[in-house]
């Protein structure tokens, strides 16, 4: 982080944001580090050469402004990680 921006990391790349553009949603640390574990596992799992259909779902997860995810969708990521792995 600078004086003026920040570098973020996202789904498909780094950018380098000016301070003024983001927006805090004041998460406590615990709720951060659930946002951070979230990302990492979409992130190892996401590649160009999956189908769309499911690059979509990926990038859809890490757009959430919540810091969980429903049961549902933790079952999903989990048959992708386990897809993924074999």
């Amino acid at each position: 982080m600078g004086e003026f921006s920040c570098t973020v990391k996202t789904w498909d790349g780094e950018y380098a944001v000016g301070l003024q553009h983001l927006k805090s949603y004041d998460y406590l640390p615990a709720e951060c580090e659930q946002i951070k574990e979230i990302s990492d596992r979409i992130n190892r799992v996401y590649s160009s050469s999956l189908e769309e259909s499911v690059q979509r779902f990926l990038e859809s997860l890490l757009k959430l402004n919540r810091t969980y995810l429903t049961a549902l969708e933790e079952k999903l990521l989990k048959v992708l990680e386990s897809e993924i792995r074999d």
